[in-house]
């Protein structure tokens, strides 16, 4: 696929990334704008030793990481997607409730673990695409998913019992 098509393809991930990440609108789509800017004007760097979508996500995370030395964000309120108007009222506010209790959540995981996880998540790259997205090893990767998914587990109130807890003597 022509270098310009993988980038147009690219683009509806990159603003579920940057939307996820940055959890502002006008911030997200100006992160996008100035990951394509950039992947435009360093064509020649692509080694094309990967996804391009990997080395997108990279620009963007790296990107959003030089606005957040730059200014810190703003807590910004959370913009709910509608339901299906065949759900019933009270299942509408539950799940609206439980998005915006995830979304609190991510908001307060570490920007490292956050990124992971919407790599990983959002995105669907593989653990080595999104390790190397970050710039990291896949074990680092790895750890910092895993305890971002077990932070998430645990501030939603769904952390699951460990099968050992309750038997006496072990």
């Amino acid at each position: 696929m022509p270098y310009l098509d993988e980038i147009e393809a690219a683009i509806p991930g990159l603003r579920a990334f940057a939307r996820a990440l940055s959890r502002d609108r006008e911030v997200a789509d100006d992160l996008v704008q100035d990951t394509l800017e950039a992947a435009l004007a360093r064509q020649a760097q692509w080694r094309g030793d990967g996804p391009l979508r990997g080395w997108l996500c990279r620009i963007l995370l790296n990107r959003f990481r030089d606005g957040l030395r730059r200014r810190r964000p703003a807590p910004v309120a959370l913009a709910l997607v509608p339901d299906p108007p065949d759900l019933s009222a009270a299942r509408k506010a539950e799940g609206r409730l439980a998005l915006a209790e995830v979304h609190a959540a991510m908001g307060q995981l570490p920007e490292d673990q956050r990124a992971a996880l919407l790599l990983v998540a959002l995105e669907g790259l593989s653990l080595a695409e999104a390790a190397r997205a970050m710039g990291c090893a896949e074990g680092t990767l790895a750890s910092r998913l895993a305890r971002a998914r077990a932070t998430l587990r645990q501030v939603t109130g769904r952390e699951a019992a460990s099968p050992r807890q309750g038997k006496a003597g072990e």
